[in-house]
């Protein structure tokens, strides 16, 4: 393993988040404070609890999730497609480089940004409400490994996408219905029963039903079954990429 390759690519990924603080950084910060105004405050004060927390507490896992999960897939697919896009691609790939340092390097780097946005997330809902985090590390723990598994994601999307619209197409009409309809701001068990079989079908519910269990202990979905598809889905990110790299899909062309 050549670290010293994955450290100048994600040094390099770093560098390019600092030079666009504004909209890596403070944009989701504010975008989130809006959310916490509107939905916690007027839905608030209408919908007194649920599961036993205030709404407004209950939904602070799911914002994060919403903001973490656009901004690792944004960040990890724009990662890749610059180069492409530029032509710097090409010296990357005749380097004396690996694939898996390759992806490491751009995933980390996405998944690094995407978890500082997440941690000033959780720092900022402190301000509005006083919160008790039942399992503090699992919840580090589950926030890093959301990050990664949603950076290889918009690394697939980074490799597939031909131009600027596409790259967009997916975040916009895919990623951001998926994370509202997985339960960020409601749970699951209000939904009438056929309902909740089809939410079962979006791989975002165990992800948002795992972190609000590091939050208040309960979850929506068996704990064990939700880590089981987690890693079922990073497994099929992985073989995607790991296919896309070996035939030359989208990158040598």
């Amino acid at each position: 393993m050549n670290w010293l390759a994955v450290w100048t690519i994600y040094r390099h990924e770093m560098m390019r988040a600092l030079r666009t603080m504004l909209q890596s950084l403070i944009s989701p910060v504010i975008t989130t404070s809006l959310y916490f105004v509107v939905f916690g405050t007027a839905i608030g004060s209408r919908i007194e609890q649920v599961e036993g927390v205030s709404y407004a507490t209950f939904i602070v896992p799911g914002l994060v999730m919403l903001t973490v999960l656009v901004q690792a897939v944004n960040n990890a697919s724009f990662g890749i497609f610059f180069p492409k896009f530029v032509g710097s691609i090409y010296e990357l790939l005749s380097a004396p480089v690996s694939y898996l340092e390759i992806v490491i390097g751009f995933v980390g780097a996405a998944a690094t940004k995407s978890f500082i946005v997440g941690s000033v997330i959780l720092i900022t809902a402190s301000v509005f409400l006083e919160l008790h985090v039942a399992h503090p590390v699992m919840m580090f723990v589950m926030l890093a490994v959301t990050c990664v598994v949603f950076s290889l994601f918009g690394f697939i999307i980074g490799i597939w996408a031909r131009n600027f619209e596409q790259l967009q197409l997916v975040p916009l009409l895919i990623i951001t219905p998926l994370v509202f309809l997985g339960g960020s701001f409601y749970s699951i068990s209000m939904l009438p029963p056929a309902w909740q079989t089809v939410t079962f079908f979006n791989p975002v519910v165990y992800l948002i039903s795992t972190y609000r269990w590091t939050f208040f202990g309960e979850a929506d979905v068996s704990l064990p079954f939700a880590l089981a598809m987690i890693g079922l889905f990073a497994a099929v990110c992985l073989t995607v990429i790991w296919r896309m790299f070996r035939t030359g899909y989208r990158i040598r062309a």
